[in-house]
């Protein structure tokens, strides 16, 4: 697939997480079959720029390109500002966050709040991509502030106009949160607008979930979010679906503990042991999730204080489930058709 003048692998995207999408997440997603991964976001506010936080997530060393990253923010010049620093980082593409609902970023009238000031998302736009003019601009939004107030035709007709390169769409409204059905219809109705490529967003959870959103909404491509977090070997499942009509069987339990492993390590490089072991938690607790014995062994993994010891329980527990079973279990297993490839065959 060509995006924005880049390559890219296929059409399927990781969606920008705060606190999930680092850059060992997002490596490890491209590694195992996503086309583009965008960072979390960036704040714009320049106080936070010296911040460790902020230098971690600007921080793109060894990504495979495009590197594309998500700043948020409510004031045009403060965006602008920030837009500029990522590229000067090396940022390939600039993401503007209009999609997050969660309260803390709305309060402050970023993120999906915007979508209730059209004339400061036009400022806002226009602001960032005037100040990087030679670097692909892309937006995310929903399908407006609420059920009353769904505007996402409009917003895409100010973005096009502004400049920008690409929509991403999440299927509710900053209202829905995560709650209820995303609405796909207003994302085809988007699309069958647009310009510009379109990217459909919201419960993709699966090959067949992916497949029938692309086709009924005309997408340019699926971003994935919530359900590649502890799965991150989703995007090459789909992949594989995508271009046979088959599914892979489940990875080998003996792959995904060293796959584990691997993240594992690269969050307490790019962390640094300490606050890596806390970063890593999340992961394992993602990862494994629904498995036999979990919930006793998170509980148990929470207390554990260093890097040592947390590897020595993620070895324990994959070495016993691997006693019992060649292959992850699913909580859901899906139905697996006459002549599926195994994961650890298929070439990258």
């Amino acid at each position: 697939m060509q995006f924005l003048g880049f390559p890219l692998r296929n059409q399927l995207f990781v969606a920008p997480m705060a606190g999930v999408t680092d850059r060992p997440f997002r490596q490890l997603c491209k590694r195992l079959g996503a086309g583009l991964a965008v960072s979390e976001m960036v704040t714009s506010n320049s106080l936070l720029y010296g911040s460790a936080k902020t230098r971690r997530r600007a921080n793109h060393e060894g990504e495979v390109a495009p590197v594309s990253v998500q700043i948020a923010g409510a004031s045009p010049l403060m965006m602008a500002d920030a837009a500029r620093y990522n590229v000067d980082r090396g940022a390939q593409i600039i993401d503007i966050n209009m999609g997050c609902p969660a309260k803390k970023i709305c309060n402050v009238m970023a993120g999906s709040a915007l979508l209730r000031d059209e004339p400061l998302v036009a400022r806002i736009l226009e602001a960032v991509v005037s100040a990087v003019p030679t670097t692909p601009v892309t937006l995310k939004i929903r399908t407006g502030w609420d059920r009353e107030n769904r505007n996402a035709l409009r917003i895409l007709k100010i973005a096009e106009e502004s400049g920008v390169r690409a929509l991403a769409m999440h299927g509710r409204t900053r209202a829905c949160g995560y709650s209820g059905e995303a609405e796909y219809e207003t994302i085809r109705q988007v699309k069958e607008a647009a310009r510009i490529p379109v990217i459909a967003n919201g419960d993709i959870d699966s090959p067949e979930k992916a497949r029938w959103v692309l086709a009924s909404t005309g997408a340019d491509a699926v971003m994935i979010g919530r359900a590649a977090q502890g799965r991150p070997w989703l995007f090459r499942e789909i992949e594989h679906f995508l271009n046979t009509g088959r599914h892979m069987l489940p990875p080998r339990v003996s792959e995904i503990h060293e796959v584990l492993l691997g993240h594992l390590d690269d969050v307490y490089l790019f962390y640094g042991r300490q606050t890596g072991v806390g970063v890593a938690r999340k992961h394992i607790s993602w990862y494994t999730r629904g498995l036999p014995g979990s919930a006793v062994f998170r509980h148990r993994m929470n207390q554990l204080p260093n890097v040592e010891q947390q590897r020595q329980a993620v070895d324990g527990f994959f070495l016993a489930l691997a006693d019992d079973n060649e292959r992850l279990p699913a909580t859901s297993p899906p139905e697996v058709a006459t002549g599926d490839i195994p994961f650890e065959e298929l070439a990258a």
